[in-house]
């Protein structure tokens, strides 16, 4: 058992891991624990995937990472998200491709811990409602019954969510939170890539104490200009007339 740093939804921003990474060293934190999405949308996939594995972390395959080797296509994708992902397709490197092909779909991590992207049976599915934990409540006492944290991401929110029975009860999350052992916990540690949300300068992250229950959420700023037009020269951003053309191709294809 141990201190870890949890990171998710990276998206292959190296300015906004790069901050992450030298504030879990500040404080002495050499593990770390990786839910998915370590690629896609940012221009510096390959620096990203690097710089977690000479880290050391522990990653599971998230639907970016999957999307980007060809395990998994683009039909849940949003536009800006599916032309992201074809440019990252093109430019990933052979040992970045090979050591995204080979994450696991999840962890386990001391006997108590599970690591997954998002929905603990489905990749991509979004975890934003009590009905969605409950669900995943289920799928955890079925599949994994003795593991009482799960930590997954996919929504860019940091959360926790206390089940006790059928109830869930969403927590705050501005001071160190306490986790009891005889309920079961599901911890998004918020999103590292930031380029989506309207306040783009804070990458999120979580740091677990799994010896003390204890689960803490932080953010750092980062040089989210930077990141932004590396994106946009290395053409990973959609232009308008290429979004109404994909828009097109979804209504033909849906009506086919």
């Amino acid at each position: 058992m141990a201190l870890h740093g949890v990171v998710g939804d990276i998206h292959g921003n190296r300015e906004a891991l790069r901050a992450v990474l030298e504030q879990l060293d500040l404080r002495g934190i050499r593990s770390l624990l990786c839910v998915g999405d370590l690629v896609g949308y940012n221009a510096d996939s390959d620096d990203c995937v690097s710089l977690l594995r000479q880290r050391g972390a522990l990653a599971v395959a998230g639907n970016h990472d999957l999307i980007s080797v060809g395990k998994l296509g683009f039909e849940r994708c949003a536009n800006k998200v599916a032309y992201s992902l074809r440019r990252t397709r093109r430019s990933l490197s052979a040992p970045a491709r090979a050591y995204l092909a080979s994450l696991p779909g999840y962890r386990v991590l001391e006997g108590r811990i599970l690591l997954v992207h998002a929905g603990i049976r489905d990749v991509e599915q979004y975890i934003v409602a009590p009905g969605h934990i409950r669900q995943n409540a289920a799928y955890l006492r079925a599949d994994f019954p003795e593991l009482r944290i799960c930590l997954f991401c996919h929504v860019h929110a940091q959360k926790v969510y206390e089940v006790d029975g059928e109830e869930v009860r969403d927590l705050p999350i501005d001071l160190p939170l306490a986790l009891r052992a005889d309920r079961r916990y599901y911890i998004n540690p918020g999103s590292v890539d930031a380029a989506r949300k309207p306040n783009r300068r804070f990458a999120e992250f979580a740091i677990l104490d799994s010896t003390a229950l204890q689960v803490e959420f932080r953010r750092v700023a980062y040089d989210s200009d930077a990141s932004e037009a590396k994106a946009n020269a290395a053409g990973y951003r959609i232009g308008p007339w290429t979004d109404r053309i994909y828009t097109l191709r979804r209504r033909f294809a849906a009506v086919r």
